[in-house]
């Protein structure tokens, strides 16, 4: 009995805390689906990680952590799967598309400027690339650039994933009119060929790798995930990338990123800023997509609805979604989806090659 007490008595106030926010991610995964394939094994590893003496922060969950978060091979097999599922067809169909993607990383390095003046350099760096709205990036430069907020970056970057619906939308309206919103772009089907489809992963591979080599793991097992989807013979294999094996890692990475969601490294006046930055990059990366689609207007005969830059973050499929629907709100036959998902998936390549230009500079 006296142990009993004793373990009892060794929760402190900090703990229950832990514990509480472990709780609300349980509750925005199951009451408000907020990204729950990875919020809520986060969550519940966060509970297990902050009862004193518990076995599991230093047995099971410090293992899972050791064996995949602290090496990104975790991070790295999630790309597989993500790039299993991602349709390269619209971006092939109309190139162009991929300067979108490239403008709506500018977030990322404004807050990279801004965290600066708070955090040392390493910090800083790890904190901006939340911008990219792109969890297993987030967490594969945080842990390479050894950065002690692993877990506020984790929790900032998957927050604000799910988040999209409700912060892009105010965004987009604010820096567009009414009469842009209902621009027009009507779809040009385009045949694709299979030969294309095929080469696309594998040029962008080697060009991205020769530009940026610390990129060279994180777009190389994105694209080998596509090439799985795309080369036709291996169907079986890449329905297991999709499903299988995404699921799998991702609920190994949720409760092993919870190794750091510890009172004594996430209650800290810096979690609360890291949080503030990362909405800020997200706002700015989101803003920077519309306003590039306003400049080239400028230029354009044919003009861009300004909506689909903001699909321009890594956010796949959520953000192109949201685009297309604000476009139908505007107008009823405005179909933007195309358009808005080219964008989002030439996001999710220039997030990935963002995070290698980061660790290029600080790693």
């Amino acid at each position: 009995m006296d142990i009993l007490y004793q373990n009892l008595l060794a929760f402190t106030r900090y703990d229950l805390i832990m514990i509480g926010i472990g709780c609300l991610l349980i509750y925005l995964a199951i009451a408000k689906e907020m990204e729950p394939s990875l919020l809520l094994p986060m969550g519940f590893g966060t509970i297990l990680v902050n009862i004193p003496f518990s076995d599991a922060l230093t047995g099971p969950i410090r293992e899972l952590y050791e064996a995949g978060i602290a090496n990104e091979l975790f991070p790295l097999l999630l790309f597989i799967g993500i790039g299993a599922m991602i349709d390269f067809g619209p971006l092939l169909s109309n190139p162009k598309l991929m300067l979108f993607g490239a403008a709506a990383q500018f977030g990322i390095f404004f807050t990279l400027c801004m965290a600066s003046m708070f955090f040392p350099q390493i910090d800083a760096a790890s904190i901006a690339i939340i911008g990219a709205a792109d969890g297993p990036t987030s967490i594969a430069v945080a842990n390479t650039l050894g950065s002690k907020y692993v877990g506020a970056i984790t929790v900032a970057a998957y927050s604000y994933m799910a988040l999209v619906p409700i912060i892009q939308p105010p965004v987009i309206k604010l820096l567009t009119s009414k009469k842009e919103r209902q621009i027009r772009m009507p779809y040009e089907q385009k045949t694709v060929s299979k030969k294309m489809r095929i080469l696309f992963p594998i040029i962008i591979t080697v060009v991205a790798s020769a530009i940026v080599p610390q990129a060279t793991a994180l777009i190389g097992f994105l694209m080998f995930g596509n090439l799985i989807r795309e080369c036709g013979v291996l169907e079986s294999l890449s329905g297991t990338a999709q499903n299988v094996l995404a699921n799998l890692i991702t609920i190994f990475l949720g409760i092993s990123v919870a190794f750091n969601m510890t009172a004594d490294q996430f209650l800290k006046p810096d979690t609360l800023l890291i949080l503030g930055l990362g909405l800020i990059a997200f706002v700015v990366d989101t803003a920077g997509g519309v306003l590039f689609a306003k400049f080239l207007n400028l230029f354009f005969k044919k003009k861009i609805n300004p909506m689909i830059g903001a699909a321009g973050i890594s956010a796949f499929p959520m953000s192109g979604r949201i685009v297309h629907k604000m476009g139908l709100e505007e107008d009823p036959q405005n179909f933007l989806l195309m358009h808005s998902i080219g964008v989002n998936v030439s996001g999710q390549i220039a997030s990935v090659i963002a995070g290698g230009i980061i660790l290029n500079l600080f790693s």
